[in-house]
């Protein structure tokens, strides 16, 4: 089982890496009553009995994990907005993608911890791959105020000069978290 919800997103970051995904988006969005998150991603794809075993804990078809005969991330984060009364929908074309989106009740008493999103992004940011990365968040807890950022991989890349470099990382760092302060008010 994850440690936070940041750690499913990061999961599933991953698998859209190793399915081959260039465009990748991540949106994480919170309201008063729920958190949501989506990963879609323009890889290869599954078919119906690519999604049968993408949610059968035993299903592992060992090519990505050689060696490994279970895969858990989906049927975890499927039991988890199971047991919350939550929900994750699925869908994917062959050749065209995959986008997984879940929907968890902000306040179920066994709703993991959110984690951090900043390390979340730090992390799916400088990832290894040459994937185009989009990030959305948002928020709105009280009234009809949403507070929400963008995060283009390629434009942060090129106005750090890369994020190789430990200075740009700790640049990055920081305008992550100030990106984040109004949502922790």
């Amino acid at each position: 089982m994850h440690a936070a919800l940041s750690d499913v997103i990061f999961d599933l970051f991953q698998n859209s890496i190793e399915a081959g995904g260039m465009n990748i988006g991540v949106s994480f969005w919170e309201t008063a009553d729920e958190i949501h998150f989506s990963v879609t991603d323009d890889g290869c794809g599954m078919d119906f009995e690519g999604l049968k075993r993408a949610e059968d804990p035993f299903g592992s078809d060992g090519l990505k994990h050689p060696g490994r005969r279970v895969g858990l991330g989906i049927p975890f984060l499927r039991q988890t907005a199971e047991q919350t009364g939550g929900r994750v929908d699925i869908g994917s074309v062959p050749g065209k993608g995959t986008r997984i989106e879940a929907v968890f009740p902000a306040d179920h008493l066994d709703l993991p911890p959110r984690g951090s999103l900043v390390l979340l992004w730090l992390q799916c940011l400088t990832f290894a791959g040459n994937c185009q990365l989009n990030i959305h968040r948002m928020c709105q807890k009280s009234g009809s105020r949403v507070d929400e950022y963008r995060i283009d991989k390629a434009e942060v890349s090129e106005a750090l000069g890369g994020l190789e470099d430990i200075n740009a990382l700790g640049l990055l760092r920081e305008y992550l978290e100030s990106l984040e302060e109004p949502f922790n008010k």
